[in-house]
């Protein structure tokens, strides 16, 4: 069954990360456009008035179907394409990583990318000015916390969700990659973290990731490092 896919996205978010992860881990051909989305392009926003990215366009059967943010294509994806299976095979594995995604989506997303990527990302793409410095070290200081709960997940678990490697491990990678973008992770404090990014950033799944650049915005050296 012949189906086609564009997935709409912006390379620095961290929800449209966690799809394209997905896509890839699960080998689901898919075209790409990338979105100016703080520019409110109307052609997007026609397919998601959220105005927020990622958004899926799939057609199959001559039929189209607009699926829009992270979760919505997560869960779209999982079930059209059900292997491998990136939710677990057991209904606690499956309601565990569902938390992380939340976890993530939510609580990381505040308390970690609204004053890190805020101030060294939305800022730059908005012309906003120079970084609060007060605003940095509110989010490291943040990011320092949940690494070290990652750390204890970690010490006790294959993978962050349990014995599998699931979409909780794309989430948490989906928000560290973006920061360890622009350079802020302090990976040497959690070594456990570390050797578990080291596993997905060799996977193939995540080439296309290190390979994302934006014009004005340049990695950190070691961002495409496998060896970090």
């Amino acid at each position: 069954m012949s189906v086609e896919r564009t997935l709409h996205h912006f390379p620095l978010d961290p929800a449209s990360r966690q799809v394209r992860l997905a896509l890839g881990e699960k080998r689901v051909a898919f075209s790409e456009v990338q979105v100016r989305y703080w520019e409110s392009p109307p052609e997007f926003t026609a397919l998601n008035p959220s105005g927020l990215t990622p958004v899926l366009v799939e057609t199959r059967h001559q039929r189209t179907s607009v699926i829009c943010e992270s979760r919505a294509i997560l869960e779209h994806i999982e079930e059209q394409e059900p292997e491998p299976a990136l939710l677990g095979r057991e209904a606690g594995e499956r309601a565990e990583a569902r938390r992380l995604m939340q976890w993530f989506d939510r609580k990381f997303d505040n308390e970690v990318n609204g004053f890190l990527l805020h101030e060294k990302m939305e800022k730059r793409l908005l012309r906003m000015g120079a970084p609060d410095l007060g605003a940095l070290r509110q989010g490291r200081d943040a990011l320092r916390n949940h690494m070290g709960y990652m750390e204890s997940l970690l010490q006790q678990r294959d993978w962050l969700a349990g014995r599998r490697m699931s979409l909780g491990d794309f989430a948490g990678a989906a928000h560290l990659s973006v920061i360890d973008y622009f350079g802020d992770v302090p990976w040497k404090d959690f070594p456990a973290v570390r050797t578990w990014y080291m596993k997905l950033k060799s996977r193939p799944c995540f080439r296309p990731i290190l390979a994302d650049r934006w014009p004005g915005l340049a990695p950190a050296a070691h961002y495409d490092d496998l060896d970090f």
